[in-house]
């Protein structure tokens, strides 16, 4: 029996319009009426979800979200249940990669905020501000308390310069992060214990739900690791190749309501 709902955001709770489908509301409440969990599960910060959770009535202390690709699990009201930071250190040294690569790059704080070094923001710094109703600041590391730590970091760019930049990214930092591409304009750097299956591993501690009780939803490469612990797991049909590899079902697009496709397969 299905007792919580995963669902992905960018390209699978939103169509390729940035909104989210009828059909997909329906279904949603229609869930939570019946006392099913349903989580947002995105490398987005609380700030980029709390207007969609809203939309579909997540709300209160006993609904939840799974932000920034795991690194913090909050209530809908808030409250943080658990997070995974990554140190000051780190934080210094991918800036500094940054700058001797030339890619623009930039971090997300527990609170949402978007901080980068760059005095010439990229167009996918402010897109990602934009998505996210973020504020952006402009600030080098030296410039922050000597104990900050951040949620996540992440460069941005075209896919020719990420495709460039990643490899070497890799082998100088997969022993201390979890590295993820979350889509071509984006290549995300996260504490190791972090990844959006983890997240929900330990919500799912929490509120007493087993991984084989629950279903998740998404498109690309940061959903695989949800993919991976579920009882069920269904990608997008717009969703990348390595996404349908590691699902169980392959469902419609998310312009052609494969959420509510799924959910009444599955669940209702």
């Amino acid at each position: 029996m299905i007792k919580l709902i995963a669902l992905d955001t960018d390209g699978t709770l939103l169509s390729s319009k940035n909104k989210i489908l009828p059909s997909t509301t329906r279904a949603i409440k229609k869930a939570l009426d019946l006392g099913i969990k349903v989580v947002l599960c995105s490398g987005r910060p609380i700030a980029g979800l709390a207007h969609f959770m809203k939309e579909l009535g997540i709300e209160g202390s006993d609904q939840y979200a799974v932000t920034l690709n795991g690194a913090i699990t909050r209530t809908a009201d808030g409250k943080i249940m658990t997070q995974d930071l990554v140190n000051n250190a780190l934080y210094r040294a991918l800036t500094k990669f940054a700058k001797e690569q030339k890619v623009p790059f930039n971090i997300v704080d527990p609170d949402s905020r978007i901080i980068t070094a760059d005095h010439d923001v990229d167009y996918f710094e402010l897109l990602q501000a934009w998505e996210n109703t973020a504020p952006m600041f402009i600030r080098t590391p030296d410039e922050m308390p000597d104990n900050f730590e951040i949620s996540k970091g992440c460069f941005v760019g075209s896919k020719e310069i990420l495709d460039q930049v990643e490899p070497t990214l890799r082998e100088k930092f997969s022993k201390n992060l979890y590295i993820v591409r979350a889509d071509d304009h984006f290549l995300e750097c996260l504490h190791p214990n972090v990844n959006k299956g983890n997240g929900l591993k330990e919500l799912g501690e929490k509120i007493g739900i087993t991984p084989d009780e629950m279903i998740a939803f998404g498109d690309e490469k940061n959903d695989i690791s949800m993919f991976d612990i579920v009882g069920t797991a269904v990608a997008m049909g717009n969703g990348s190749q390595e996404a349908k590899d590691h699902a169980d079902y392959i469902t419609s697009s998310n312009d052609n309501d494969g959420i509510a496709k799924a959910l009444d397969k599955f669940v209702f």
